[in-house]
């Protein structure tokens, strides 16, 4: 598969900055509590790793039209690599079907230098932090909330946004202002501000895939309608 990556390897100056902004955060006393003391112990197979230990930025093609929101990074996968979704089996299944959807040059996510790039996409989410039990406090969404919007106002070619789960969809909907707020479903989609399209997804979590609730040709038509999306 042949893809054009653009400008894989620089990042304008105003994303440049908020990297480094989300990855010093220490705005949630809980959050920074949490994802240090899990750096620290480690998961015995990761025991000769050093993890990354701090809050996680976005991924991807700073021309991206599609842009990708999941909930926060997974506390022995994004928080020890670096990389949203990268890592972990939810990696695994997000940057597969991205790849069959010709938005990645290829369909693995292992470190920060496996040599993936994105190709019209970008990857996030809404919070920046592993938390405890997957579960942010409102609070912490809150805190976490102007990355978001510092990062979607830089990323200024959006035509489309996948939302990962019902988190990453309510956290859109109150950010675009939508009301009433659409029903979240698999393959759902709805119309935001600006004419942009929110195609919604079941998260790629373990409980998803291993109970078959997603299944990767479900997956893959969220992404595939992504691309349809652009030529339209």
């Amino acid at each position: 598969m042949m893809l054009e990556m653009s400008k894989k390897n620089s990042l304008p100056e105003v994303l440049d900055v908020l990297d480094r902004d989300i990855s010093e955060c220490r705005r949630c006393a809980r959050l920074v509590k949490w994802r240090e003391s899990v750096s620290l112990e480690k998961r015995a197979s990761y025991s000769d790793e050093e993890y990354w230990g701090r809050g996680v930025p976005g991924f991807g093609d700073p021309n991206a039209q599609v842009f990708v929101l999941g909930l926060a990074p997974a506390a022995h996968g994004a928080n020890r690599t670096g990389r949203l979704f990268t890592g972990d089996r939810s990696g695994d299944w997000l940057y597969g079907a991205l790849y069959r959807a010709q938005f990645a040059n290829q369909p693995f996510s292992s470190d920060r230098d496996d040599g993936l790039s994105l190709s019209d996409a970008w990857v996030s989410a809404a919070v920046r932090c592993a938390p405890p039990d997957n579960k942010p406090t409102v609070t912490e969404r809150d805190r976490c909330l102007p990355y978001l919007r510092r990062e979607m106002d830089a990323l200024k070619n959006l035509r489309v946004v996948v939302a990962l789960g019902a988190y990453a969809h309510d956290v859109i909907c109150r950010e675009f202002s939508i009301r009433p707020k659409p029903s979240f479903g698999h393959a759902a989609e709805a119309i935001l501000p600006g004419g942009v399209l929110l195609i919604d997804s079941y998260h790629p979590s373990q409980r998803n895939t291993f109970t078959g609730r997603l299944t990767e040709e479900a997956f893959d038509r969220v992404f595939f309608r992504a691309r349809e999306a652009l030529k339209e």
